[in-house]
């Protein structure tokens, strides 16, 4: 006949501390309430209380790097265009929105989605996401940096917008405004050519934004910054500064060269220069006499006077005589005391 180890026994050796009144029943059974289960159970929940703290240490840990990853640019955002303000304005054309590659964009965005995000920054610079729910940004305002035609092909089709943020780095920085028009300009360089008179007009507002905060700033300096050569510096500031008076002047401005655009601030230049006025020819007054045979000049002209006498040797001391008659006669003439 088989015989089976008494529970009592298993218990017992498994848990060696229970009280022997709670082992076994006087016929070798186990009482109710017995503590066999006992160490099973406690593991169990001291295991699932360590699982869920483990989780939910996970979860806390995804959230932080989600927020991180939306300030530093990895994550993506969806966005409303209410949401986004536009203090700087376009560098391009003003009547980009009724060109053919515009419209050609629209469409795009219509088939097939937004293929690239904008590049935003919020208004807050302080600003952080939800550490319990950071993709939610409802309600956040937000400043454009890049992307001005795909936010005005959004709202022309009502449809929320892929944004991503700039870095933080650039947003702290001490002119944040050139930041901002530092990373419009290299957009534009990198996606799509600006024409001479858009990149003249945004390499020299860049420059002056940049100048007003600093006392030095070189056209060297300033090109190696923005990776510019720096021959077009001075012709840019030049350009930013009668932008106006070009787009008045010429109808083709958009499609101008370089050459054609120093052609137009040298004419723009001969116009408003005011031409200097000829300086008035000098009033001579003569008078003539004869002595003798002889011819007398006496010449006033601008303020100097001169006299002249042909043929008349004269000595020291007779031109002495003659000098103190002239300044006698002149000191009882002088323009204090003349009348009429």
């Amino acid at each position: 006949m088989k015989r089976s180890i008494p529970r009592s026994l298993v218990s017992k050796a498994t848990n060696p501390d229970t009280p022997k009144e709670h082992v076994a029943g006087s016929e070798g059974r186990t009482e109710p309430g017995d503590a066999v289960s006992t160490p099973f159970k406690g593991a169990g929940s001291a295991w699932k209380s360590g699982a869920l703290a483990q989780s939910q240490a996970a979860v806390e840990r995804s959230r932080s790097e989600l927020c991180s990853d939306i300030l530093h640019g990895r994550h993506e955002i969806s966005l409303t265009q209410d949401q986004i303000s536009d203090p700087m304005g376009t560098d391009r054309r003003q009547d980009w929105m009724s060109q053919d590659a515009f419209r050609s964009l629209v469409s795009s965005i219509a088939t097939n989605g937004q293929d690239t995000p904008i590049l935003v920054w919020p208004e807050d610079p302080d600003w952080t996401p939800d550490s319990l729910d950071p993709t939610n940004v409802a309600g956040v305002p937000f400043v454009m940096l890049t992307g001005r035609r795909r936010l005005a092909a959004a709202s022309e089709l009502g449809i929320p917008l892929r944004a991503i943020l700039a870095p933080p780095d650039a947003r702290h920085a001490e002119n944040s405004t050139f930041e901002m028009l530092f990373l419009r300009f290299r957009e534009n360089e990198e996606r799509e050519n600006l024409s001479p008179f858009e990149r003249l007009v945004s390499i020299g507002e860049m420059y002056e934004t940049l100048a007003s905060g600093e006392k030095r700033l070189t056209a060297v300096a300033f090109a190696k910054k923005i990776g510019v050569h720096e021959s077009l510096v001075s012709r840019a500031r030049a350009v930013f500064a009668a932008q106006e008076q070009i787009l008045n002047a010429f109808k083709n401005v958009y499609d101008m060269s370089f050459r054609d655009l120093q052609g137009a601030l040298a004419s723009l230049e001969s116009v408003s220069k005011p031409k200097a006025k000829p300086r008035a020819k000098p009033r001579k007054l003569t008078v003539k006499r004869k002595v003798g045979h002889r011819n007398l000049s006496v010449t006033s002209v601008d303020g100097n006077l001169s006299i002249k006498v042909a043929g008349m040797p004269i000595d020291q001391e007779r031109l002495e005589k003659l000098g103190d008659l002239v300044a006698s006669y002149l000191s009882g003439e002088t323009p204090d005391k003349t009348t009429g």
